[in-house]
């Protein structure tokens, strides 16, 4: 047994070196790949690093220097309340891709459990979880995510655990069905009729072989969720001002669409570059972890 483990670790070991050389090959060979890639380095590097290099403060006002356009000392001009908008730009990436890794994060936890449990298990557990996973995608996510929030009140943690709530249901079904499809190979009846703890199954053969789709599946919804949080920051019900997240930037500054262009359309094209980012590396990790995979991934 301890040199089948000792192979088995040693395959892993090769399997994820030879997916990190696919990966990079993608990168190198295909630009809209190495796109997202940048883009989403760029976006932790300014989120990382980028509020020690401003030298504003994100909710400091200063009233008569307020709707000021682009310029050098402002260079992406000030909100109607002489705040800086780069500065409130980089301290938003702080609060959207923290937000959009957490819930993701919970996401991929509670789906990735039930969907090991179910497709495991069998029976009436496997029954009653996927009954549970069809009735939470009976309903649009963000709608259902918008109505939780509603019912919580406004604010970023309840925005957080609304999405949680709505978007774990899809890793539960990908996990589950393959799950399903391992369990039957030879392997792991091998491993059962020899006695390995259900645990230990599942830790070196049924996870691994499921986790590919999810890594594709989270890199996909980093995006939906930062869109999401934006979405939901707009209608009053994320951050509240003074916060600088950029939905809650374009909400402030919806008035201003005539005589401040660049208060709207910056956090927008902020919220669409991260988006556009996710889902290229998504696409990216989708060709090289599991290039059988549709692009049918459910999403919020």
């Amino acid at each position: 047994m301890s040199g089948t483990n000792a192979d088995t670790e040693t395959e892993a070991s090769v399997s994820t070196q030879s997916t990190w050389r696919d990966f990079l090959d993608e990168i190198r060979y295909n630009p809209l790949t190495l796109a997202g890639t940048l883009i989403v380095a760029f976006l932790f590097a300014v989120a990382i690093v980028g509020p020690v290099l401003t030298p504003y403060d994100p909710t400091s006002q200063d009233l008569a220097n307020g709707l000021q356009p682009p310029s050098l000392a402002h260079p992406f001009g000030t909100d109607q309340l002489g705040r800086d908008m780069l500065t409130r730009i980089v301290y938003g990436a702080r609060f959207s891709l923290g937000i959009a890794i957490a819930v993701t994060s919970i996401r991929v936890v509670l789906g990735t459990t039930v969907g090991l449990v179910a497709g495991y298990v069998g029976g009436w557990v496997d029954e009653f979880l996927m009954r549970l996973v069809d009735i939470q995608l009976a309903f649009p996510g963000l709608i259902l995510a918008l109505v939780i929030a509603g019912v919580l009140g406004p604010s970023l943690r309840n925005v957080m655990i609304a999405l949680a709530i709505v978007g774990w249901a899809t890793y539960a079904r990908v996990v589950r069905g393959n799950v399903l499809s391992v369990k039957e190979r030879d392997y792991v009846a091998a491993s059962r009729l020899l006695g390995t703890p259900p645990r230990r199954i599942t830790k070196r053969h049924l996870l691994p072989n499921a986790i590919n789709p999810v890594i594709v599946l989270a890199t996909l919804n980093l995006g939906t969720v930062v869109l999401a949080t934006a979405g939901l920051s707009f209608l009053g019900l994320g951050a509240q001002p003074p916060t600088p997240e950029w939905g809650t930037m374009l909400a402030s500054g919806r008035n201003h669409l005539r005589d401040a262009w660049w208060i709207v359309n910056i956090p927008g094209v902020a919220i669409m570059l991260t988006v556009l980012g996710f889902n290229l590396l998504g696409d990216g990790l989708r060709d090289t972890l599991d290039p059988k995979q549709q692009s049918r991934l459910e999403e919020i």
